[in-house]
């Protein structure tokens, strides 16, 4: 199965257009951004002016959610005050479990998101066995339940989205498939199935999940399977991660997921769903699409060489153990932070305060092997040897960042542990600043663009299993770059070394303060190392988005709060107040919390 025409040559993958009200997805548009309101449907003015706030800060399409019937209605009164305003952005009705909302929404609305995974059933997370007649019966169910809205949509001119959300697969998909990117896929093309058969194509599909390896393992077999179908299943596609969360922590967690898979071409709009106000989202997605245009050096074409991994199923390289500077490697240890020796000297003399957070293997005492993965004759001689060696790309190459470590995990041979660069460009290298009469000529760079960068190119090659060490190099701030280091191998599941949390965007159905409520939680856990708490407003996604996670705190009702343990409900209605506390003795009940006194190192190392 292919999922892009190149996986070293930046091409897009060419879709068909869908119109969204003014604005144009797919084809040769550019790629669109998106985000969502967070204010209450029913409260129109709220509504109207988060809207226009978002849209002026280039957001170009917001969605809204519209939990009820009722809700639905309303959307009329905010589309109407929007367009009275001068403001003609599209607007999305966000729909999940009622399909009487969904009709109510598309009378009002450009697009209307449905998730199949909720849209026709209902979630009890209950185990059965069903036969082919009866999968075919609920089938025929869920076409009864769709159909009308497929064909009022058809009759308004009003698009879709088939929205599958990795924590919100029906029990019948999670019975067939599993928990699993295909089950995501077979979920979307089931309800695409039905569209089409009524003679409907102005949808696209999403495939969004809170862990990176899985939703790029989703969107990538989507692909590929409508590849499969043929050339007029070329939907455009919508990307995001859910539950990405707050801070520096969700900018790479969604720059690996949204980042590698717009490397490879794939994605016509996206949404960077973060736990803070939506107009924070907007400038991360357009430095995205940005970087994107700026690293992927669509001039220079690479050979066509077979992947060394599955692109669908995610498997580490499998390589030998080696040392370095009294540092093992390889095989199935800890993926290894390395440093330059000028950034090492910046800090060596704080190095016994920083815990877990230091830098492991200095780049200069490592024996690296730095090679133009074009340079067969070289690679040769390397795979000639029988003792495994420490290699990485060169710096100054005419090639993205991916394509080269991809190029060169294809053509050497497996045994031999690879060093990833986040940049490889002399400029960026810490070492380089003491050249030039001791004067740097590095130009100076915007963080978030380092973070995008860093991120999209290293985390994408660990989710591709690609990776024995790590070097940022293209941070000058030694503490800064190392506290990237260790962020990317924590967004990309590579590597856990402080607690993990899974946390939803607002919106109108979240049932309490998500900011303030995140930051109390984290005030009260940040100290767990490797513990996963999910925070969720509501239990759209709660319940599956926390399957992965040690523990959770969802929203139950207006002021109170259902705790779990996975996936399972434990606590119910515990007032606000208290929640926090209750989630605090939940962890020690299940002998995962300790005192933040015996926590010795600094989260976060100063620059």
């Amino acid at each position: 199965m292919i999922y892009c025409e190149s996986f070293y040559e930046y091409r897009r993958r060419k879709s068909r257009v869908v119109q969204i009200g003014k604005v144009a997805v797919g084809g040769d548009n550019p790629v669109r951004v998106q985000s969502m309101i967070t204010c209450d449907t029913m409260d129109t003015e709220a509504s109207i002016q988060q809207t226009m706030e978002l849209a002026d800060v280039g957001c170009e399409i917001v969605r809204i959610t519209a939990p009820t019937v009722k809700d639905s209605r309303n959307l009329e009164h905010i589309a109407k005050g929007l367009r009275a305003r001068g403001c003609d952005v599209p607007i999305v009705a966000d729909i999940h479990f009622k399909p009487e909302a969904a009709m109510e929404a598309a009378k009002w609305v450009e697009k209307v998101r449905i998730n199949p995974g909720n849209y026709a059933d209902s979630k009890k997370f209950v185990i059965r066995e069903y036969t082919d007649e009866q999968y075919a019966a609920e089938l025929n169910r869920i076409r009864e339940r769709f159909s009308p809205l497929v064909e009022l949509c058809k009759t308004r001119g009003v698009a879709m989205r088939i929205g599958t959300n990795h924590g919100s697969l029906s029990d019948r998909i999670l019975n067939r498939y599993g928990d699993t990117p295909l089950g995501m896929v077979e979920s979307a093309l089931e309800f695409a199935r039905i569209a089409r058969d009524l003679d409907y194509h102005d949808f696209v599909f999403s495939m969004k999940a809170s862990n990176p390896k899985v939703m790029i393992a989703a969107y990538r077999l989507l692909v590929a399977r409508l590849n499969e179908l043929g050339p007029d299943w070329n939907y455009p596609l919508h990307l995001g991660v859910t539950e990405a969360g707050e801070g520096e922590d969700a900018r790479i967690k969604s720059s690996i997921g949204i980042g590698s898979l717009l490397a490879d071409g794939i994605g016509d709009t996206i949404r960077v769903s973060l736990t803070e106000d939506s107009p924070h989202e907007i400038p991360v997605a357009k430095a995205l699409i940005e970087n994107i245009h700026n690293t992927s050096n669509a001039e220079h074409r690479a050979s066509n060489v077979e992947l060394s991994f599955d692109p669908f199923s995610y498997q580490r390289r499998a390589t030998e153990k080696i040392e370095r500077d009294g540092v093992k490697l390889g095989g199935d240890e800890l993926i290894r932070v390395v440093v330059r020796q000028a950034n090492f000297d910046k800090i060596a003399h704080k190095i016994d305060r920083m815990g877990d957070y230091k830098p492991e293997i200095v780049y200069e005492d490592a024996n690296i092997i730095a090679i133009d993965p074009r340079d067969d004759e070289t690679i040769a001689k390397l795979n000639a040897q029988q003792s495994p060696q420490f290699v990485t790309v060169t710096d100054e190459i005419d090639l993205p960042v991916i394509a080269a470590f991809r190029l060169l995990a294809a053509k050497l041979h497996a045994r031999h542990p690879i060093l990833l660069k986040d940049a490889v460009s002399c400029r960026a290298s810490v070492s380089d600043a003491n050249q030039n009469d001791g004067v740097s000529q590095k130009r100076p760079t915007d963080f978030l663009n380092t973070l995008l960068t860093a991120s999209t190119n290293i985390g994408s090659l660990l989710c591709d299993g690609i990776g024995d060490a790590i070097l940022v190099q293209g941070e000058e701030a030694p503490g800064q770059a190392l506290r990237l280091s260790y962020n990317i191998l924590q967004a990309a599941g590579s590597r856990i070394f402080k607690t993990d949390y899974v946390a939803c965007p607002s919106c109108g159905r979240t049932l309490f303060n998500l900011q303030t409520t995140t930051a109390k939680i984290k005030a009260a856990t940040l100290h767990l190392k490797g513990v996963k708490i999910a925070i969720m407003g509501c239990i759209v996604n709660g319940p599956g988005e926390m399957a992965d996670a040690d523990f959770g705190y969802v929203g139950g009702a207006p002021g109170k709060v259902n705790l779990y343990v996975g996936k399972t409900a434990v606590k119910f209605n515990i007032p606000e107040a208290e929640a926090v506390d209750r989630l605090k003795d939940l962890i020690r009940e299940h002998g995962k919390w300790i005192e933040a006194a015996r926590q010795e190192a600094t989260l976060e190392p100063a620059s």
